[in-house]
């Protein structure tokens, strides 16, 4: 089996190696990584560092150009990144090959902003002076990917940094490393200049410390959990680094009696279930107004019992497994408390055994019905396949629920109601709202991010990118 090194100063670097395993059938082996140590991401952060110059040098159409290069190489491969994607995180083929589209669209998108990069002109009010302000890069910045969006989210980051002339080093997560290789593969294979891009794989633990004591590091972009994000947050503001945080979610779905109601109930299980609910953006609250409260509950226990569950490679699967037997352990910890606070679920509950699971992370997506404020499994973020049902007298209770959470990253209403559409919009305390839609699936041209515990600093995706990986040059001139 082929060995993925780590890519630094342009050259594939050796070491010892992990095993990244298919979490539906854990006797295969994807692929074996080269398991980073603190020296190498130090090598990476230096050779970023020489890179920079240079690269930061060249205009912004010619970065362009290597980027819209890297879609190409994405493109022409769909099929087999999908694949190893399904295998080694979990989610459906469909699902996967979504994901790699998306991260096509990304670097085109990205690769067009090196032709605008537009920056404000302003009249002096002195005589013959001439005045503007434009980007210039921060630096070397760090990115620190997680496993549930394995291509799409190292996309979002590297492509605005690299259009802004930033070099950058990518540290993908242990669990799923490969599709987040094989974009460091493609930037290679486009022709990136040595040291532009870098990739260490590895412990969290120990490069991530290796990089926030790289003395080049300017930024960091990170997605993953509150308690890593939080430490981050610390030890960058030691140094004044940059940092951008996208953390956890407690999303809730608000169904309201005037819901167009065969779409809410679809709509809830996709955001709930599908990719195992191991998204951000998830649905793990949906709030019900108390007149249609049982009828809804019917409806969603009968259209959870429809979701196929099982190695997302087959076809008709709707639901995979969970990542690794860390997160299938959070999941059942999470259903135990459950069961102790509202009672035994109303579906699901159980780690699936048998023929084609025995092997694999699997669990059936499980439904609690008369969840209260309090209760653990309304408050924490599970990011698995669990959902609360809790009832709501009328839209201002439900909205009041909605937002009593430390959370705000995403959050849905299902209604016919203009009025209670723009109440929503105004009142909803989260950074990603959708109306009469998932709660989850996000598009790449608009900014991404959460309020309150969810996210800390600019936001990502669409022009305001560019707002966390470039600073500002003002100019002056007289004529």
């Amino acid at each position: 089996m082929a060995v993925h090194q780590n890519f630094v100063d342009g050259q594939w670097v050796s070491g010892p190696v992990f095993e990244n395993r298919n979490p539906a059938d854990t006797s295969e082996v994807v692929g074996e990584f080269v398991q980073g140590s603190a020296e190498d991401m130090a090598e990476a952060m230096d050779a970023a560092a020489r890179a920079l110059p240079a690269w930061s040098a060249m205009p912004a159409p010619a970065r362009g150009a290597l980027l819209y290069r890297v879609a190409e190489v994405l493109e022409c491969r769909l099929d087999q990144f999908s694949e190893e994607m399904t295998r080694e995180e979990g989610k459906t083929l469909p699902e996967a090959k979504g994901e790699v589209r998306r991260s096509v669209s990304i670097f085109r998108y990205f690769a067009g902003e090196g032709a605008r990069m537009p920056g404000p002109v302003a009249p002096s009010e002195r005589d013959r002076v001439h005045m503007w302000a434009q980007r210039k890069p921060v630096g070397v910045v760090g990115l620190v990917t997680p496993w549930n969006f394995p291509s799409a989210i190292p996309a979002w980051k590297m492509a605005p940094a690299l259009i802004c002339g930033n070099t950058v080093v990518v540290k993908p997560s242990s669990s799923a490393p490969l599709s987040a290789w094989r974009i460091v593969e493609a930037c290679r294979e486009a022709g990136f200049p040595k040291g532009v891009v870098n990739f260490v794989a590895g412990s969290g633990s120990s490069l991530g410390n290796a990089m926030l004591q790289a003395p080049a590091l300017r930024a960091v972009s990170f997605t993953g959990s509150c308690a890593v994000g939080e430490w981050l947050h610390a030890e960058a503001s030691k140094r004044r680094v940059r940092i951008q945080l996208e953390m956890g979610g407690k999303n809730p779905t608000i169904v309201l009696a005037d819901a167009p109601f065969e779409q809410a109930v679809e709509n809830t299980v996709n955001a709930a279930f599908f990719s195992t609910g191991q998204k951000c953006t998830a649905t793990s609250r949906v709030i019900v107004e108390e007149s249609i409260y049982d009828r809804f509950v019917n409806a969603l226990v009968e259209r959870t019992k429809k979701l196929k569950i099982g190695n997302g490679l087959e076809a008709g699967v709707d639901i995979g497994p969970a990542i690794d037997q860390a997160q299938l352990d959070t999941d059942l910890r999470y259903i135990e408390i459950g069961r102790k606070e509202a009672g035994e679920p109303v579906l699901g509950g159980r780690r699936l055994s048998g023929p084609g699971y025995d092997r694999g992370y699997f669990i059936e997506p499980t439904i609690f019905t008369g969840v209260t404020e309090r209760m653990t499994i309304a408050r924490e973020e599970i990011f698995g396949p669990v959902l609360a049902v809790m009832r709501a007298r009328d839209f201002d209770d439900a909205l009041r629920i909605a937002n009593n959470i430390p959370f705000g990253l995403s959050a849905s209403i299902q209604t016919s109601s203009v009025s209670r559409v723009f109440e929503f919009v105004q009142r909803m305390e989260a950074g990603l709202l959708t109306v009469n839609l998932p709660s989850a699936g996000v598009e790449y041209q608009l900014p991404f991010g959460g309020t309150k515990d969810s996210s800390f600093g600019p936001k990502e995706q669409g022009p305001a990118a560019l707002e966390f990986y470039s600073d500002w040059k003002t100019i002056y001139l007289k004529y």
